[in-house]
């Protein structure tokens, strides 16, 4: 037996020789023509900043936020696509590492079958119906000598990194979607209560109208600006609650909820405009890149795409695998167990590439454009990341000193408005200029509120170009066919 396996071995070792100087199939030509970009070509900040936590959002002490965040990742339908997206990936790199294995089958037939009297078989076979059994164990094992299978299983790891970063990304913007919708919600509701204070300000004033227009010191003009001041105090009520009614539908969608469970959700603004949530770095850091949940599926997707060029490499040479089977076989189910019945048999096959009309090569140009695709994707990921972290830092760089003139100019409009109140209470002024003034002081107010929350909303969507808490998995050392 010993001599047996030895001659085995010699022969697939003469037989990988042969079929190694034999391939005629040629790779020349084909290589891949992209390049991934540099983080230090853009002049990033060499300080790395603050780790952003996986959950960010605990920083606005908000428990009604946190709750409606927790439950939009754990029960949003996309997400639960994406982590499936996972499984079937996992899938993928099971069956490639089980090529690397023994494969074992078992076969078992019973045939009634008639043997031709003109064939091969002489009388008394020839010419009769006879059962034909069989039942045999076979296993073969492929000698993984140019790294296919090996290609193939960081191709399938690399997809499969790849869909766990999609996850991720898509659970960073579900989540920031869900903070900056209840932002807006916030936002609503503080222009819905500046609308409310206006209203009743109008109220009191159309009040002391009329008793002006009693006593003389008023004509029907001032009475009827008065009046009609009130129903456009209450439209603007109107549009505001249909804005906030939309709001609300717009976060049970998101919580996969029926669109009346946050009928009643009414967000303090001032409350949430003064949580910090994120340092905010004077430049974008050097390590953005690793930071983005984006680019590492994009990253994780040029290896699978490299995998899948090493594996098409792999196919140009011979293919060599070691066969062997046991079992029985006879004429008669009767005397299948009989020992005569046994068989055996072991051996190497090797399938050898020579001329296959060009498919070889156009599949592995069909692979390399796909890995330069990869690479450009990869490329367009990092300028839009440096994009997007740019736009959010000049964005909140600017809100905070527009915040400080608006401070100035609201108590200004306020302080405007009191005395117009007080000069018309006197006689001294009209109710007109008491209208133009309240009308300032209400834009003032507006502008106050919608720079709060815009402030808080591009905090949040830094949060998300930081990379939003993600964590990136260690890197996967591919294993590159030559």
């Amino acid at each position: 037996m010993n001599r047996m396996i030895r001659t085995q071995l010699q022969r697939i070792a003469l037989l990988a020789a042969v079929a190694a100087l034999a391939g005629c199939v040629s790779t020349a030509g084909i290589a891949p023509g992209s390049e991934k970009v540099k983080a230090d070509s853009f002049g990033l900040s060499a300080t790395p900043t603050p780790p952003i936590l996986a959950a960010w959002w605990d920083a606005m002490n908000d428990r009604a936020l946190s709750d409606m965040i927790e439950r939009a990742v754990s029960g949003n339908p996309s997400l639960r696509i994406a982590r499936l997206r996972i499984d079937r990936a996992r899938a993928a790199v099971a069956g490639a590492e089980s090529a690397n294995g023994v494969q074992v089958n078992g076969d078992a037939s019973v045939m009634r079958e008639r043997f031709s009297a003109n064939s091969i078989y002489p009388p008394p076979l020839g010419g009769s119906t006879q059962t034909i059994a069989n039942a045999q164990i076979g296993a073969s094992w492929e000698f993984d000598f140019f790294g296919k299978n090996r290609a193939a299983i960081d191709a399938a790891v690399g997809a499969e990194r790849a869909a766990q970063a999609d996850a991720e990304a898509a659970r960073i913007v579900l989540a920031t979607q869900v903070a900056r919708q209840y932002v807006q919600l916030a936002r609503l509701v503080e222009q819905r209560a500046i609308a409310v204070r206006t209203l009743n300000q109008r109220d009191q004033t159309l009040g002391l109208i009329r008793q002006r227009v009693q006593g003389g010191l008023d004509t029907n003009v001032e009475l009827r600006q008065g009046e009609q001041s009130l129903p456009e105090a209450r439209r603007q009520i109107e549009q505001l609650d249909e804005q906030i009614a939309l709001a609300r539908n717009a976060l049970a969608a998101l919580t996969a909820q029926a669109p009346d469970t946050y009928a009643s959700l009414s967000p303090a603004l001032p409350a949430l405009s003064r949580s910090p949530l994120v340092d905010v770095p004077s430049n974008i850091p050097a390590d953005l890149l690793a930071r983005r949940a984006d680019i590492s599926a994009a990253r994780w997707r040029i290896e699978a795409a490299t995998g899948d060029v090493a594996q098409t490499k792999a196919q140009f040479y011979p293919n060599i695998n070691l066969t062997a089977f046991i079992g029985l076989a006879s004429i008669g189910l009767n005397r299948l167990i009989d020992t005569g019945s046994s068989q055996w048999g072991v051996g190497p096959a090797i399938h050898l590439p020579i001329f296959d009309a060009g498919r070889l090569r156009a599949s592995l140009r069909g692979k390399t454009a796909d890995l330069d695709i990869a690479v450009e994707t990869y490329n367009g990921a990092v300028v839009e990341a440096i994009h997007d972290a740019a736009d959010q830092l000049a964005s909140l760089r600017s809100i905070e000193k527009q915040q400080r003139e608006e401070v100035e100019s609201l108590a200004a409009a306020e302080s405007a408005y009191d005395l117009a109140q007080q000069r018309f209470r006197a006689g001294l002024a009209t109710y007109l200029t008491v209208l133009t003034t309240e009308s300032t002081v209400l834009n003032e107010r507006r502008q106050d509120a919608d720079l709060k929350a815009r402030a808080l909303d591009v905090r949040i969507a830094l949060i998300r170009a930081l990379g939003g808490g993600y964590t990136p998995e260690p890197a996967l050392h591919t294993a590159r066919a030559g």
